[in-house]
């Protein structure tokens, strides 16, 4: 069985809501999401270390169309973990965690890997909204798209826009 990497910041948890939400609370700035392609995230929002360090934040985010139906079915035909950067934002640990049992009741605590740094991960497949996880990664990579990497050549990575496609990729009966 072969091991599935997936990130969940940006390709399970629509953390751009959380983004566009809090600045518009916060400066009433109400930004399309066409106005940030290209931009990395700190680029397209002023206070984005001060909003991911926000209780709720991880917690509240909503979750990316179709991600749940897939994963359910990509926990059955790959040794499937999640694996989310959690250190660098100590609130986001305990919040990712139960944002996880939340929505994917379906997986064990066993596939939930909240780490520091991503490079010491290795499986065959890796699911990522970042080329700073993806270009270290030994085996297959798929680029989920995502405005600050919307721009980008995906270089040796597969680029996935959306779940439908994930599935299309990854589950051949879908």
């Amino acid at each position: 069985m072969q091991r599935l990497i997936v990130d969940m910041d940006g390709v399970l948890a629509d953390v751009y809501s959380q983004f566009r939400k809090y600045e518009k609370e916060e400066s009433g700035i109400n930004q399309e999401p066409h106005a940030i392609i290209g931009k990395k995230e700190g680029e397209a929002y002023k206070n984005v270390r001060i909003y991911v360090n926000t209780p709720g934040f991880f917690l509240e985010a909503p979750v990316i169309p179709g991600s749940i139906e897939v994963m359910e079915q990509l926990n059955r035909e790959y040794e499937l973990f999640i694996v989310s950067s959690a250190m660098e934002f100590p609130l986001s640990l305990y919040e990712k965690y139960q944002w996880l049992q939340q929505h994917f009741p379906f997986l064990s605590w066993q596939q939930l890997v909240l780490c520091g740094s991503k490079k010491v991960v290795s499986g065959d497949i890796m699911l990522d909204d970042h080329f700073k996880n993806l270009d270290h990664f030994n085996g297959k990579t798929i680029l989920f798209t995502q405005p600050h990497n919307q721009l980008a050549d995906p270089g040796r990575h597969e680029r996935v826009n959306n779940w439908k496609e994930v599935a299309e990729l990854l589950l051949p009966q879908w």
